[in-house]
């Protein structure tokens, strides 16, 4: 990464232009509980197209966007007594007239969606001290639930479910704040102590539960790396009512009858794939949709025995039982971290696949898998090319991977010593050289001990952000990161000589312990601390679903705030990291903040083309969200809080129009 930039303190700019006449009144009419008024889950619906029906804010008055009210909560490194570092991914909702959003120190607050103005607040009392852990501290989301068996006004008969990171799933009341008595004990449900794992940091959730025919799914995340036995993977349901388990889905093969792991106590199997990101829902098919993680360790796969099985695929599981329905692996037995990492994105679109009911899967590999919901078998032919073998002593690689055909893959593949870049001739060299030094024989070259690169990177391609789908035009949009790293495999015997203390964020040292290497991973850059990889290192791109074809591809992000001036008033078209995703409008917007220059930008979904940006004290590392207020205005929510490269923040920030037309 690039994380020895400096990275400036931003200052809020906002655009001073007047008015567009062409603000729609109508808007103010939206009844209540109308399509498009209310934001209630993480991407906007449960299928997580995040795309909103609104159409106040258009191109043509967007440049008149304003800063309504900025909430902040104080929850960051270093601001409320924790050195760890914080990553305010949050996306809010808006329900019944009130904004809940979750802090990285998994905090809940109730405010006036229209004034930032705080309802109430709830505080977990962690258990464990915020300082532990080598991964920042972060809460992506809420979801929010309706009793309808409950009389009207009755305690909890609204709620709002999140799980924390000392491993709670807790409930509250939407209206009060105050924990839901009769769900587990006072509110929580305890779900560390069933995997085996006393490490808090090691497990926990950090994506919002998929509330679903009143059931709670949620999973949970496994630090990468550890061991051979890390914490099980699995995926649970819980009654939304009691708390109580429903079913488990322990993610091991089919009739798999290997050994639990003695040296956990816990009635799942160790070391088995995890989903730490989004799980989105269909009620109407009662299906729930997980996206996996690899088995533990993630860089070398010689001591797994077969469960890979269901490793970074999109499982869909019957939100009753908790069985397997269908399952598709992006990645076979993947020995690069390259987790399914976005939301399965649901949606219909006529013209494409037949217009059956569809599934979209993101990947880090840079890659969109389109799939039919029902069964999971491809909408269009997903190619199964050779890849590179060869990996090291004692690993079973795959000799095939899947490869999409609509659309093609977007991650670029071009990394030889020519196409290195560099600031300088010097730096360029410098780069060229270091790319020459490594392995790499495309994006799934192994892991190896002299070294090999990976390209993409671990954080994607596309991560977790996910993308964003317009249904009437039938454009998805995503963001991905476009740069390189080194990673290699260390013997145990070496291994077992380094300092295992250097297991921090972002450091990439990883025991693996009972395997026979260590692995450690460094940014592929220049002495200068660039990107060694060809620019643009962030892009965005817009894929015409039903022909599959690219409609537009933008270079996405500057060097403002990571590369001194005048460096980047020169290279203004290297794009830049980014962390988050994007939110579209049925007007004909796509709003962004993500990338590392701090930039919360709109641009013209049909285009391309930057429409708005301002600078916010933070980076915008969270996905956008949008909701219309009792007074009939449309307002657009970032979450501003940078992340462990950056500058640490807790904003939250608002944005209007300056005066919108009623």
């Amino acid at each position: 990464m690039i994380s020895h930039f400096t990275y400036l303190r931003r200052a809020l700019w906002l655009p001073a232009l007047l008015l567009s006449a062409v603000a729609m009144s109508a808007l103010a009419e939206i009844p209540p509980g109308a399509p498009g008024r209310e934001w209630r889950y993480w991407g906007g619906d449960p299928g997580a197209n995040h795309y909103s029906t609104l159409t106040q804010i258009t191109p043509d008055n967007v440049r008149s966007l304003d800063v309504a009210w900025i909430h902040d909560s104080g929850d960051h490194a270093d601001g409320s007594g924790s050195t760890r570092a914080t990553t305010m991914q949050i996306t809010p909702l808006v329900v019944n007239d009130k904004l809940y959003y979750c802090t990285p120190f998994q905090r809940v607050f109730a405010l006036d969606p229209e004034t930032g103005k705080q309802l109430w607040m709830f505080d977990p009392q962690l258990r464990e001290k915020q300082g532990e852990g080598p991964y920042p501290l972060n809460c992506r989301g809420l979801s929010y639930w309706e009793d309808n068996t409950a009389a009207p006004g009755a305690a909890c008969a609204k709620r709002i479910f999140y799980g924390t990171s000392d491993s709670d799933l807790v409930a509250l009341d939407a209206e009060t704040g105050k924990p839901c008595a009769e769900f587990g004990a006072d509110g929580r449900v305890a779900l560390r102590e069933a995997v085996g794992e006393k490490r808090a940091w090691a497990y926990h959730p950090t994506s919002p539960p998929q509330v679903l025919r009143d059931r709670v799914v949620i999973n949970g995340f496994i630090a990468d790396n550890l061991d051979v036995d890390s914490a099980p993977g699995v995926v649970r349901a819980f009654d939304a009512r009691t708390g109580k388990l429903v079913w488990a889905w322990d993610t091991v093969p089919p009739g798999w009858t290997g050994p639990l792991n003695p040296k956990r106590a816990s009635p799942y199997h160790s070391g088995t794939p995890n989903s730490w990101s989004i799980i989105t829902g269909d009620a109407e098919r009662g299906l729930v949709f997980v996206p996996t993680g690899n088995p533990s360790p993630d860089l070398y796969g010689g001591e797994r025995h077969g469960l890979d099985y269901y490793g970074s695929s999109t499982v869909a599981l019957d939100v009753d039982t908790g069985k397997v329905v269908w399952h598709f692996q992006s990645v076979h037995h993947d020995v690069w971290d390259y987790d399914t990492s976005g939301a399965p994105i649901l949606f219909q679109i006529p013209g494409v696949g037949g217009g059956v009911p569809a599934v979209a899967q993101t990947t880090k590999v840079g890659h969109i898998f389109l799939l039919d919901r029902a069964t999971g078998a491809p909408l269009y032919p997903v190619e199964e090319r050779k890849v590179p073998q060869a990996g090291v002593p004692g690993e079973s690689l795959s000799p095939t991977q899947p490869f999409p055909t609509h659309p093609a893959p977007l991650h670029p593949t071009a990394l030889k010593p020519e196409d290195a870049f560099g600031f300088t001739p010097i730096d360029r060299w410098d780069c060229a050289r270091k790319i020459s030094q490594y392995r790499w024989d495309g994006a799934f070259t192994p892991p190896t001990i002299e070294g090999s690169l990976g390209y993409p990177h671990t954080s994607g391609g596309m991560n977790w952000g996910g993308a964003a789908i317009d249904p009437v035009r039938g454009l998805l949009v995503v963001n991905q990161n476009e740069i390189a790293q080194i990673s290699q495999l260390v013997p145990r015997a070496q291994a077992d000589k380094l300092d295992v203390a250097d297991l921090h964020y972002p450091s990439e040292f990883y025991p693996m312990t009972g395997t026979p290497y260590a692995a450690v991973r460094k940014a592929l850059s220049s002495f200068l601390g660039a990107p060694c990889s060809p620019t643009p290192w962030g892009s965005l791109t817009a894929i015409d679903l039903r022909s599959g074809a690219v409609k537009w591809r933008i270079p996405f992000g500057t060097l403002e705030g990571l590369a001194p001036w005048p460096v980047y008033k020169v290279f203004t078209e290297t794009g830049a990291p980014n962390f988050g995703g994007g939110m579209a409008t049925a007007s004909g917007l796509y709003f962004i903040g993500a990338s590392m220059d701090g930039y919360f930008r709109a641009y013209d979904i049909e285009t391309g083309r930057e429409l708005w940006k301002t600078r916010l004290d933070y980076g915008a590392h969270a996905v956008p969200m949008t909701f219309i207020g009792k007074s009939g205005a449309q307002y657009v929510v970032i979450a501003a809080g940078g992340n462990g490269l950056s500058k640490m923040g807790s904003e939250l920030v608002a944005f209007r129009l300056k005066n919108p037309a009623r």
